[in-house]
């Protein structure tokens, strides 16, 4: 198996949303996506699956290792050799990959957040990072706006995937909703790991989607027109989780009773409607001197 098919086997699995990202891409773009998404994948799986965080820590350490023998050329991980060939292509800065490390430490360091602005890094470190990342590879023409919409959009899907996956995540021990959000809302930890959503879970989920519905409205009011296009990966999970969140709103955000999902060919719509639309936008912009 070659650092490419490595890569992706673990960023792209048959039906999910990073896959649809990448449809329409030219090839050097979608691996060197695949490989940032493998990338935080496999080093957050780091935490999720060592129960002693010594060794945790230990082979995050070793991570950031590999990191300094990747930036001088001398990787040996799958996931850094597929890696190698895109750092200088795309201008992608070691510094982000050691931020995404950081965040993934947090979690060793903690099982909940007292308010959202504690929790506010660890979106930033692995969300907003990794979302600017895929930005530079995607690439762009505004330098001040369009890293802000990518900002934006990490926090937004980092956001929904911890809301999406509340239940696994607590019974692994892990609270990503302030508590004092949870006390606003007369719960308590416990009560995310019955299998049903009461009133007050149901507002307090609603709560936090509202949460999410701004980053991504922020993020869209960020980017220009004339990166639009080229930020389509991006803007296709966006577009695939907001849909979903969506459906969850309409079945009462039952989160902790079932498992919400979008068909294939729903996901495969959005996806195709979504960069067909945007072609055509770009094919009406002025012409750029």
């Amino acid at each position: 198996m070659t650092p490419e098919d490595y890569c992706h086997n673990l960023a792209a699995p048959q039906g999910s949303d990073f896959r649809y990202s990448l449809l329409g891409l030219p090839l050097a773009r979608r691996r060197a996506l695949c490989a940032i998404q493998a990338f935080c994948l496999e080093t957050a799986q780091v935490v999720a699956e060592c129960r002693d965080p010594g060794v945790a820590r230990t082979k995050l350490d070793w991570w950031r290792t590999e990191l300094d023998k990747l930036f001088v050329g001398e990787s040996r991980h799958p996931i850094t050799r597929a890696l190698l060939p895109h750092l200088n292509l795309f201008n992608l800065p070691e510094e982000y990959f050691r931020e995404i490390l950081d965040g993934v430490a947090m979690d060793l360091d903690y099982d909940a957040y007292p308010t959202f602005n504690e929790l506010s890094l660890y979106v930033h470190r692995c969300g907003s990072v990794a979302a600017l990342l895929a930005a530079e590879v995607s690439g762009y023409r505004d330098r001040r706006a369009t890293p802000r919409f990518a900002h934006e959009a990490g926090a937004a899907l980092l956001l929904f995937e911890r809301l999406y996956e509340v239940r696994r995540h607590a019974q692994h021990g892990r609270l990503y909703l302030p508590e004092d959000e949870m006390r606003q809302f007369g719960t308590h930890p416990g009560d995310l790991l019955a299998a049903q959503t009461t009133d007050r879970i149901r507002q307090l989920f609603a709560f936090q989607a509202e949460r999410i519905q701004e980053y991504h409205r922020r993020a869209l009011d960020y980017l220009p027109a004339v990166d639009c296009l080229d930020q389509c990966p991006l803007r296709v999970r966006l577009e695939l989780a907001m849909a979903l969140l969506a459906e969850i709103a309409g079945e009462g955000y039952r989160l902790l009773e079932q498992r919400t999902r979008l068909t294939p060919l729903r996901k495969l719509w959005l996806a195709w409607r979504l960069r067909r639309r945007e072609r055509c936008r770009f094919r009406r912009l002025p012409t750029r001197g």
